[in-house]
C-alpha cells in the first residue's frame, strides 16, 4: 500500500530524506502521521525514525546546514529545524529496562525492533519519502478497521509505562469503532494493573485526559473507564452521566474541553489533574452557573457569549433538556448587556460588604425583568428593600 505524503510536507523533507539515504541511513515517516493518512484523517505531527544515531543525524544536519534542538538526545531525539517548521527524528530504539514511567532505551538498526517496543499496532506503521507503507506487525489492517490493540502481550505493554492505560481509552475515543467494541484483551489488562497509574504523575495524567476530552464522541470511553473505576482513580467523585447528551448538545459548535470537564466534575479538579489557574476557575464558573442559574440572559451576563453559552449547556443536560434557538439568543443578549445601576450609584445608600450585595442584587432584578428595568426603578426597589 502507498500512502499520499503531500500533506506530510513531502516537499519540505526530501532533500533530509535524500541526505539520509546518500550517507547510507533510512529514514522513514513513524506513527501518528502515517496511521492518520491510512485512516484518511488530519494528519497529527509528523515524525521520522532512522537507524541513524544522534551524533550521525548531527553530522547529516551540518551538510545540509541545518540547525538541530536536543529534543531528547539521551534517548536518540534530535529536532531538525527547517525554517520555521520543526521536525522530531528519533533513532530506532529498544527499551533495556522501564520502571513503569521513564525507559532506559539502547539504540539499533533494526526496525522491527523499534516497532515492537512502541504501544498499539496502529502506531507501529512506518512509510519511506515516497509513501510506501511497512507494516512490521500487521498494524495496517488494524489502522483501516479502527481497531485498537496493544503490541503483543497487553500486560507488558502497560508496565513499560503505566500512562499507556489512559492512551488507550484516549486512542480509543480517536480512532477506535464503539460499535466494534473495545478490546477485551486489552480493556482487561488496563483494569487489573489501573493502581500503576499512581506513579504516574498528575500532569501526565491530566494532560492524557484533556486529549481524551478533546475526542469527537468522548462518551463511550469514558463510560467504560467508569465502569471498570479506572476513571474514579484518576478523578475521584467524576460522573459521566450526561456526557452523551452534552455531545448530542454541542452539534455544530467545536468541542471544549473545559465545558465537558466541567460536565465530568470530580473532586479537587485542579490538584488531581494540575489544571492552570484560569482553566479551573473557568470549569468552576460553568459548573456553579450551570448549577445555580436557570435564565438564559444570567449566563451571558456573567460569563460571556461563549462560556455563558456552555453553562447554559450545562444546565440544559442536566436538566435533560435540550437547548433552544432561542435559548442561544438569550445568552447572546445578556452578554453584551450593561446593568444601568453600577456601584457608583449606590453609594451613600450601601457600604463595604453591603454595596457589594447591593450590586448583584440590582443586576438580579434586572435580569429577571429581562432588562426592562431602568435604573430609577432599580434604585427604588433596593430603598425599599433596604426599609
Amino acid at each position: 500500500m502507498k500512502i499520499a505524503t503531500e500533506e506530510l510536507d513531502r516537499a519540505i523533507l526530501a532533500p533530509i530524506f535524500a541526505e539520509f539515504f546518500r550517507a547510507g541511513f533510512k529514514l522513514l515517516y513513524v506513527g501518528g502521521c502515517v496511521r492518520n493518512a491510512v485512516m484518511a484523517v488530519n494528519a497529527t505531527d509528523i515524525d521520522l525514525a532512522t537507524d541513524a544515531t544522534p551524533p550521525q543525524m548531527r553530522e547529516i544536519a551540518e551538510v545540509l546546514g541545518l540547525r538541530v534542538i536536543p529534543t531528547g538526545e539521551a534517548h536518540g531525539t534530535l529536532t531538525f529545524q527547517v525554517g520555521k517548521q520543526k521536525y522530531e527524528i528519533t533513532t530506532f530504539r529498544q527499551d533495556v529496562e522501564t520502571d513503569g514511567r521513564h525507559a532506559t532505551v539502547a539504540f539499533g538498526t533494526l526496525l522491527e525492533g523499534d516497532a515492537a517496543r512502541r504501544d498499539f499496532t496502529m502506531n507501529a506503521l512506518y512509510a519511506d519519502a515516497t509513501g510506501n507503507l511497512i507494516d512490521p506487525l500487521g498494524g495496517l489492517e488494524d489502522a483501516k478497521s479502527h481497531k485498537l490493540r496493544f503490541i503483543g502481550d497487553a500486560d507488558g505493554r502497560i508496565v513499560e509505562d503505566y500512562l499507556r492505560i489512559l492512551r488507550f481509552f484516549r486512542f480509543w475515543a480517536w480512532y477506535g469503532d464503539p460499535d466494534q467494541g473495545i478490546d477485551a484483551e486489552g480493556l482487561a489488562a488496563c483494569a487489573q494493573l489501573q493502581s500503576g497509574l499512581d506513579v504516574i504523575s498528575k500532569e501526565r495524567i491530566g494532560s492524557e485526559l484533556l486529549k481524551l476530552l478533546a475526542a469527537p464522541n468522548p462518551a463511550p470511553a469514558l463510560a467504560v473507564m467508569e465502569a471498570t473505576g479506572i476513571l474514579a482513580h484518576i478523578l475521584p467523585g467524576a460522573s459521566v452521566r450526561g456526557m452523551a447528551l452534552l455531545v448530542e448538545a454541542e452539534k455544530g459548535l467545536e468541542p471544549n474541553v473545559l465545558r465537558r470537564l466541567a460536565m465530568l466534575g470530580g473532586d479537587t479538579l485542579q490538584a488531581n489533574l494540575r489544571l492552570g489557574n484560569a482553566a479551573a476557575r473557568q470549569v468552576g464558573q460553568m459548573r456553579h452557573h450551570g448549577q445555580n442559574s436557570d435564565m438564559a440572559l444570567a449566563h451571558g451576563f456573567a460569563l460571556g457569549a461563549e462560556h455563558g453559552w456552555s453553562s447554559w449547556l450545562l444546565r440544559s443536560v442536566w436538566l435533560e433538556q435540550m437547548p433552544t434557538v432561542e435559548d442561544r439568543l438569550a445568552v447572546s443578549a445578556g452578554a453584551i448587556a450593561i446593568c444601568p445601576v453600577k456601584a457608583v450609584d449606590l453609594k451613600g445608600l450601601f457600604e463595604g460588604p453591603a454595596l457589594g450585595a447591593a450590586l448583584r442584587q440590582a443586576q438580579a432584578a434586572w435580569l429577571a425583568s429581562h432588562m426592562q428595568l431602568e435604573k430609577p426603578e432599580l434604585i427604588v426597589r433596593l430603598r425599599l428593600e433596604r426599609g
